[in-house]
């Protein structure tokens, strides 16, 4: 067996599952779960009209390099989202989902040596950690910082950790705390990838749900607001799963820096990660049509304007940036036991945060913070923060 394996962590639902083994939920309410970030709205009808109309498509291979069509859909999505132009021939890929992707891509940049560094905001998506472990890589964890709303401390990477970065994940809107980067502070991260020659992979699946009447910034954006038009050293990644709900079609797509593409290609393609015809097309249904999501939006708002403002009641928490996650502090800081108390009195389901994150220098900065994902209808959401209110005031009744 490949003994790296043995250097990857248990992915935070398994850690869940073990946490809850010897929990009794309570009978006296149905269950509800905030605990995994799976969209359960209603997938749009025009997305499986799709699919049944190319079901003809299962009878031939699909290429890696996906549908002209298909890179050409994206092409104009990115132009019709961010005001930026990209060559849909080279600098577009088709790919099985962010996660399958971001996985991918490290195995691309990454060459094996023993020195390399991946830099990773600390909280994270588990996939940067792993597919930098899988690739022989070290990794530099980033901390979020609370009091400036959950950004990235980068000025506390020391010098000598960028000079042998190779790879570093950014997370925009961020999972789990939903923060947006600004332009300035992705110029920071240009300025620094020109000085020691890394690479951005930029994590974007969480774009499309926001608050504001201001779309969150990409990262394709922010370089050509900065003069960056051929994208150097980054490749953003976005998927469907959020943005049309459908987290089962695996559908997404990879843009940015053609040189980077190119050897992306090559990998994928003796990876075998070509995505099917079918699912092409209804992939191209799904990025020509913006009404479905700005529904998809109007229903994560009306959720978030509910459930926010009785959960600050009891809980240190704020409307983010964008994303469908709630980021809480829990009274008295133990976010395990508050997640098993929650579950054995209330039935409901949320993920303990120190589980999204790793303790450096004695710092956990999950610890003490639960992740909820509103991704239920609303009234099962306001039903569940009702329960949480009441949760707390119960048992932690010295809590504001």
């Amino acid at each position: 067996m490949n003994p790296l394996l043995s250097r990857l962590h248990p992915y935070p639902f398994e850690r869940l599952r073990h946490l809850f083994s010897d929990v009794k939920p309570s009978t006296d309410w149905a269950p509800v779960s905030l605990g995994i970030g799976e969209p359960r709205h209603a997938t749009p009808a025009l997305i499986l009209q799709a699919l049944q109309a190319h079901s003809g498509e299962l009878a031939a291979y699909p290429a890696p390099a996906g549908l002209p069509a298909f890179r050409q859909a994206c092409a104009d999505w990115v132009k019709r989202r961010y005001a930026v132009s990209i060559d849909p021939a080279n600098q577009v890929l088709p790919v099985n989902g962010s996660r399958e992707a971001l996985f991918a891509f490290a195995q691309t940049v990454l060459d094996g040596r023993p020195d390399s560094v991946v830099v990773s905001p600390n909280p994270f998506y588990q996939i940067y950690e792993g597919a930098a472990l899988l690739a022989q890589a070290r990794i530099h964890y980033a901390p979020s910082v609370a009091a400036r709303n959950f950004a990235i401390d980068w000025d506390s990477v020391p010098q000598e950790v960028w000079q042998h970065t190779r790879l570093l994940f950014v997370c925009s809107p961020g999972n789990p705390t939903g923060a947006v980067m600004p332009l300035a502070e992705w110029q920071k991260l240009f300025a620094l990838s020109d000085q020691y020659g890394f690479v951005i992979a930029s994590d974007e699946c969480y774009s499309e749900i926001y608050f504001g009447d201001t779309p969150p910034l990409g990262g394709l954006q922010a370089a050509a607001l900065s003069g960056r038009h051929d994208f150097k050293r980054l490749v953003c990644f976005t998927s469907l799963s959020k943005r049309s709900n459908v987290p089962g079609l695996r559908s997404g797509f990879v843009a940015g820096d053609a040189s980077l593409i190119e050897p992306f290609l090559l990998y994928r393609t003796y990876h075998g990660s070509a995505m099917g015809g079918m699912v092409q097309q209804a992939s191209i249904a799904a990025w020509n049509d913006e009404a479905h999501v700005v529904a998809n939006r109007a229903l994560y708002k009306q959720k978030f304007e509910q459930v926010t403002p009785l959960l600050a009641q009891v809980l240190d928490v704020a409307l983010p940036d964008a994303g469908f996650y709630l980021w809480a502090g829990v009274p008295g800081g133990d976010d395990e036991a508050f997640a098993r108390g929650l579950l054995a009195q209330y039935n409901v389901t949320v993920l303990p945060g120190r589980y999204l994150a790793r303790e450096v220098d004695g710092i956990n900065p999950g610890q003490g913070r639960i992740r909820m994902a509103l991704v239920a209808q609303p009234e099962e959401c306001l039903e569940a923060a009702r329960r949480i209110v009441q949760f707390v005031q119960t048992y932690y009744p010295s809590s504001p």
